[in-house]
């Protein structure tokens, strides 16, 4: 069946200007026209997939059928072939080979990073100033991927330059994805920023693994886990590995960042979440610095922490067709690119009832046992499913719990949104009151 173009399309350069100012108002209401939905990017025709069901197909069901889309094209000369951006059978073999540095023992060890990093920042925070929060969480979350990363020496030059660099790749990368080609040759400020940000971090990294070589001993960072991987006597080079290590910062940063900087939003501007928050954080955790056996414990928090995923995620992923593919009623041929917005699938009120409104109270056991499968998507899905899901929501939970015991963070003012990648906070300006 003919799949219908969604409105707002200019002559020549189609969706683009909507979706580069509306961004998610745009796409979060496509739902309203068909499960699939025709978007043309420039002279890029795409296909966006509004149904949960087409989703799950895409990203679960069909993944086989799939490869990475045009969007990711974009970041391949400067983030290589890693994790996020490889395809097929060496995909599979990359992350086999990085699964252990997942594994429960490792984010025990992770976890203790966690709890000190996020405790020598709220450390440094005095009783009455204001806090330009995701600031804090910026740089928390470089802090705490950048130490699971590298535990050595030469490794702390590598965090300050991530530190550094990292945001400005994220943010001017996803402007080139949106953009026409000829941009990113443009000898405009943006580019030269993102161009500079991506040399500086490559020599930064490539002369840690080239230190670790030399060393060879096992740090129990992830980067040891990265160069002593093997499959079938075979381990990664150091392009390999720089790839991968570029790939978990990204992914790492961004997304968690962002997350605990709207959970801090989210609780400090409701009394009632807040005190519940509190008093769980009181209960299990007290004085004492948060474990890796909290997370469990602590399911209100844990609440808190899905919700915030729910509300705030990443905008949207790409696919490619391998051949031809069936999407419900649509048939599409080989090569065809079809977007999937996790974002938008988040705010779909047939799924999520109220979704502009935060309710970590709508998680129950029976309300995420009836969501359709393909709804709620926050890390992807499938054998693309980020590796480092646990990771990171281990993070934000014992970020939050920290905080919790501590101090209030009350809002100055109305939060304000950024729309790139992700919706990321813009000015949240908040008060560090302590608690006791």
């Amino acid at each position: 069946m003919p799949v219908p173009v969604a409105p707002h399309r200019w002559p020549l350069l189609g969706h683009t200007p909507a979706m580069l100012t509306q961004r998610a108002k745009f796409t979060d209401a496509l739902y309203e026209h068909a499960d699939v939905v025709r978007l043309d990017l420039g002279p890029l025709h795409a296909y966006f997939v509004t149904d949960p069901a087409l989703t799950h197909e895409v990203l679960v069901a069909q993944a086989s059928k799939f490869r990475k889309g045009a969007m990711f094209d974009k970041f391949q000369p400067y983030l290589g072939t890693g994790l996020l951006l490889s395809n097929g059978e060496f995909h599979l073999r990359q992350r086999r080979m990085m699964q252990p540095a997942f594994h429960r023992e490792r984010l025990e060890g992770y976890a203790t990073t966690m709890a000190r990093a996020a405790s020598a920042l709220t450390e440094r925070w005095q009783p009455g100033e204001v806090r330009v929060v995701e600031n804090d969480m910026q740089e928390l979350a470089v802090t705490i991927v950048g130490e699971a990363l590298f535990s050595t020496e030469m490794g702390k030059r590598a965090v300050a330059e991530v530190r550094r660099s990292i945001f400005t790749v994220i943010q001017q990368g996803m402007i080139r994805a949106l953009s026409p080609s000829f941009v990113e040759k443009l000898p405009i400020p943006g580019n030269r920023e993102f161009d500079a940000a991506i040399a500086r971090m490559k020599a930064v990294v490539l002369q840690v693994i080239e230190s670790w070589r030399a060393d060879g001993t096992d740090h129990g960072d992830v980067l040891s886990m990265l160069l002593l991987a093997q499959e079938n006597g075979v381990g990664m080079t150091d392009q390999q590995t720089y790839d991968e290590v570029l790939t978990l910062l990204t992914a790492g940063i961004e997304t968690t960042a962002i997350a605990l900087a709207w959970a801090l939003y989210e609780v400090g501007r409701d009394p009632e979440i807040e005190r519940r928050l509190h008093a769980e954080v009181d209960s299990v955790v007290g004085d004492r610095p948060v474990t890796f056996a909290d997370v469990a414990a602590l399911p209100y928090t844990g609440r808190i922490v899905q919700e915030t995923l729910r509300k705030y995620p990443i905008w949207f992923v790409m696919r490619r067709t391998l051949g031809e593919v069936r999407l419900g009623d649509v048939v599409l041929p080989e090569g065809a690119e079809v977007i999937v917005s996790p974002h938008a699938l988040h705010h779909d009120p047939r799924f999520f009832p109220d979704p502009r409104r935060f309710s970590p109270d709508r998680w129950t056991p029976e309300f995420t046992a009836g969501l359709p499968r393909g709804a709620f998507v926050p890390f992807g899905g499938g054998n693309r499913q980020c590796l480092g899901n646990t990771f990171a929501q281990t993070e934000i939970v014992i970020t939050l719990a920290t905080v919790a015991a501590r101090w209030r963070l009350l809002p100055t003012r109305p939060a304000r949104v950024k729309f790139t990648s992700a919706p990321y906070p813009n000015g949240l300006f908040m008060k560090a009151v302590p608690r006791n």
